[in-house]
């Protein structure tokens, strides 16, 4: 993920953090044409920021999602097999 696009990931993330705080925490209860609604602001500033089309803009997100959340996966297996303990040891036995 290149710098523009962190800081669009981390600008949208952000967004989502407020806009959807009041609804249910779980993003897989919560429709994404709900969702989409609530983020349209920060993805239609974006949008014409960066002269593209919303359309474009969420399918960028929904790409840098992805691939955090493969980042953050790979992070959280490297801290189990670093990991001393016990549980640490039999994950690597795996």
């Amino acid at each position: 993920m290149t710098t523009e696009e962190r800081e669009m990931f981390d600008r949208i993330r952000k967004y989502a953090d407020e806009a959807l705080k009041d609804f249910d925490t779980d993003p897989q209860k919560t429709p994404i044409s709900f969702q989409l609604q609530k983020l349209r602001p920060v993805m239609q500033e974006l949008a014409m920021e960066k002269q593209m089309s919303v359309e474009d803009i969420f399918i960028k997100y929904m790409d840098l999602a992805s691939e955090d959340a493969v980042e953050r996966e790979k992070q959280f297996k490297e801290s189990l097999e670093n990991d001393g303990s016990f549980s640490g040891r039999a994950n690597r036995m795996e």
